[in-house]
């Protein structure tokens, strides 16, 4: 039983950090890379899909993307989805090639993308957090219904409290990655 909450404790703080590896990948470092752009969703024939499954996305240097939809037709709606993005990068249309140069950070935006990467770790630790909450909770309903005694709640509290730690610290890892990744020009 307590195994189980261990075990259930442990899956989702690994889900909550792959989320925030995941959310990470679309904050823009000085390099391009196609994961800026892969989550767009573009207006293909009334139904919207993701820019992958409508283009092709290659990285042609350290600045530039290219994006070449399958269809001729898809060039605009694919215009259309990367401008209305929050990413603030404008497309180069020529023929059916798309080209995206991303400009180089300023050391201001630097520091803004920083603190953004910041929230985003802190929101992960509250969610692990949570998550070591409601694991001691269902211990403590256990020994409630007298189906586990106090040194065991005691013991199953200092493990859930240790994979706690352990998720907290891979989430400053992350974190700190990506800002070294940030901070490099």
């Amino acid at each position: 039983m307590l195994n189980e909450i261990h075990k259930d404790a442990q899956t989702r703080m690994q889900k909550s950090i792959e989320a925030l590896r995941h959310d990470l990948t679309k904050v823009r470092t000085g390099r391009a890379s196609t994961a800026l752009v892969d989550h767009l969703k573009v207006n293909y024939y009334g139904s919207e899909m993701p820019l992958s499954q409508v283009a092709s996305i290659a990285v042609t240097d350290a600045r530039s993307l290219t994006i070449t939809p399958w269809e001729k037709q898809m060039v605009a709606p694919v215009e259309k989805a990367i401008l209305a993005s929050d990413l603030g990068l404008t497309p180069n249309t020529a023929g059916t090639v798309i080209r995206i140069n991303m400009p180089a950070l300023t050391e201001e935006r630097r520091r803004e993308l920083s603190k953004h990467v910041h929230n985003e770790g802190e929101n992960a630790k509250i969610a692990i957090r949570n998550i070591r909450r409601d694991a001691n909770q269902k211990v403590k309903e256990l020994l409630k219904e007298k189906q586990i005694s106090e040194d065991e709640e005691r013991r199953s509290e200092d493990e859930v409290q240790k994979l706690t730690d352990q998720a907290i610290r891979d989430v400053d890892d992350v974190v700190k990655a990506k800002e070294q990744e940030l901070m490099a020009v």
